[in-house]
């Protein structure tokens, strides 16, 4: 099955948001592989920001309890070392464990094979759609560039 895109374009940014996602405002995304699951991933602004990964672990195990905003390991890129949390509550499903491998698919496929953990539980009620993500990209690019959005 194909999945749609959103097409997205601002100053020297550009990407493509998969339409069967979720968006958080911390530039995390969300696909339900079914109901009350969810794969986490960085969006491309994210994983722009961070560099490229070259190592990251969890500090959960699987089937821990996780509540949103709860740090749940620590990522580390070329450009910064960042404290992984989880957008949504619920229980810790476990890391992508092809990424084992093929950590730098964080960078080079974030919407695909660059996933980074799965939970159980109910998405956050500040998630956005693929285009509200694009209006709040929008928001975030022009306070970068120190414009009015």
């Amino acid at each position: 099955m194909t999945v749609p895109y959103r097409a997205y374009r601002r100053n020297k940014f550009a990407t493509r948001l998969p339409e069967d996602r979720l968006y958080t405002p911390a530039h995390f995304w969300l696909r339900a592989v079914e109901p009350g699951r969810f794969q986490v991933g960085f969006t491309r602004f994210a994983t722009r920001m961070l560099g490229e990964v070259v190592e990251f672990d969890f500090e959960v195990a699987a089937g821990s309890p996780i509540e949103a905003g709860q740090v749940i390991g620590w990522i580390e890129g070329f450009k910064a070392v960042a404290e992984l949390y989880t957008p949504l509550s619920g229980s810790f499903l476990g890391r992508n464990p092809e990424l084992q491998d093929r950590i730098g698919e964080i960078h080079s496929k974030p919407y695909d094979q660059g996933w980074l953990y799965s939970v159980a539980g109910d998405a956050p009620r500040d998630a956005f759609d693929a285009e509200g993500y694009a209006g709040f990209l929008d928001g975030t690019i022009d306070r970068m560039l120190g414009q009015d959005s």
